[in-house]
């Protein structure tokens, strides 16, 4: 199997594991793994150093051989190795959340290799504008980016992508850090994820080194910030955040942010952000149509070097594949992957028997929880504002409480993201409104048939 399969098949077991561990946990003690070597029926990983090897061998093999078990529907010898010299340069910070072996940039690391002060731009190679598909559900965003990316530009300050997860966002804010550096190398620009930026100021903290952090953060010329909606309940991270956009901004240096949600809908950050958020333009990214899923397929196929995906197979998928983008990917690397294994061309049979079992048909495609919640609010007749607000007012509680419900049924959202979304702080409030629901569809013949005819439209590919 290719290098590029390879790594791209452990990347998609990274994001399976994400959901059975949490984030952090992936971050920190997978994330550094290098595929060294992976077949059929074997799986060899390169890790730091002996404690990372003791540490995964010891707490996490069993869930790491489940989902490989799954991606290559059979048993696997997982091995973890260290480094033949420390000069192989295959080591990566846990920060980074890079798992394609590229070294780690300079920096000051702690004992478990955070870096406080990134000299790097923490730029992912594989994003650039020239690799990014266009199409409807992202042309507007697409432009902006691509203005913002000039740094002669003094349009859209800040810039804030909104959407929901797998859409784009990421990959297009590393490549206008790409463009920016083109355009003038001796310009300084970092992306971090709102962890990365958290955690670091934590360990500046920690070391007394606070000063130093904010003339690292606030002497950048273009600063972005990825999945700011988790700054939720750090009160001291969102001062500090609250301070670095400022001297950002006053002294016109360019900001990105991204969030799962637009600023009026992060309820848990605190108002002074949100309204600093809006300054500028807000502008969201909704999940690719079918033909640029097609787009998508075929571009990123040709990416890895073997050969033209046929048109009939990427139909298949991307018809059955409607969320986002990450999900298109982890099914087009796990054909990939039993194809270059079994050596056969891809082909539309292929295609049905190695993915019938990961993919839905049309009908049963993922729901997004916008979705849900623009289906609700149009059933009841009130506003987005209305549904997701504080109101218990029972015209706005029941909607509320069934969104809830709905949610929880055909998204893959936990009990505290769709918390999050609908702005509580607390996920048990969720857990009670999808009991009650429950509860009362048994002996409520009206509410089943509502629940009924809202699934049916949630289920329906076209609305």
């Amino acid at each position: 199997m290719s290098g590029s399969i390879g790594q791209e098949l452990w990347e998609q077991a990274l994001q399976r594991l994400e959901l059975v561990l949490g984030a952090e946990t992936v971050n920190t003690w997978l994330q550094p793994a290098r595929v060294r070597h992976i077949d059929g029926k074997s799986v060899t990983l390169e890790v730091p150093n002996l404690f990372y090897k003791h540490w995964l061998s010891s707490n996490y093999r069993a869930q790491i051989e489940a989902i490989l078990r799954e991606l290559f529907e059979e048993n696997i010898d997982l091995q973890f190795v260290v480094p033949d010299a420390p000069s192989s340069g295959l080591t990566v910070t846990p920060v980074e959340g890079f798992a394609d072996g590229s070294p780690a940039p300079a920096g000051r690391p702690n004992g478990l290799g955070l870096q406080i002060f990134p000299k790097a731009s923490m730029l992912n190679p594989k994003y650039t504008f020239e690799n990014f598909v266009v199409g409807e559900s992202n042309r507007f965003a697409h432009a902006a980016c691509r203005q913002v990316a000039d740094p002669a530009s003094k349009a859209y300050n800040p810039l804030f992508l909104y959407g929901g997860v797998g859409l784009g966002k990421t990959h297009l804010m590393h490549a206008i850090g790409h463009q920016f550096l083109r355009a003038n190398p001796n310009l300084r620009v970092l992306y971090v994820t709102s962890e990365q930026f958290m955690n670091s100021f934590i360990e500046s903290i920690s070391q007394g080194k606070q000063v130093e952090f904010r003339e690292h953060y606030r002497n950048m010329d273009l600063l972005m910030i990825d999945d700011v909606q988790f700054f939720s309940g750090k009160e001291r991270t969102q001062t500090e955040f609250f301070h670095t956009f400022n001297a950002l901004y006053d002294a016109g240096k360019k900001i990105v942010i991204s969030s799962d949600r637009p600023p009026n809908e992060l309820h848990t950050l605190e108002d002074r952000l949100r309204n600093r958020f809006a300054w500028g333009l807000v502008v969201d990214i909704q999940p690719p149509d079918l033909e640029t899923r097609i787009a998508i397929l075929k571009k990123k196929s040709a990416a890895t070097g073997d050969g033209e995906l046929p048109t009939d197979v990427a139909v298949y998928i991307a018809e059955r594949v409607q969320s986002n983008i990450r999900e298109l990917e982890g099914v087009l690397i796990r054909l990939k992957a039993f194809a270059a294994i079994h050596n056969q061309p891809i082909t539309l049979e292929m295609a049905r028997h190695v993915l019938g079992d990961l993919i839905s048909t049309p009908k049963s495609r993922a729901v997004d929880i916008e979705e849900v919640i623009e289906v609700v609010c149009q059933c009841f007749e009130i506003k987005r504002s209305e549904l997701l607000g504080p109101s218990r007012q029972k015209r706005y509680a029941m909607p509320r409480h069934i969104a809830q419900y709905l949610a929880r049924q055909y998204t893959r959202l936990s009990y505290p993201e769709i918390a999050e979304r609908f702005g509580r702080r607390d996920h048990t409030s969720v857990l009670h409104a999808c009991r009650k629901i429950a509860t009362q569809m048994e002996d409520d013949e009206n509410l089943k048939n509502l629940i009924a005819h809202l699934s049916k439209q949630l289920q329906r590919e076209e609305r």
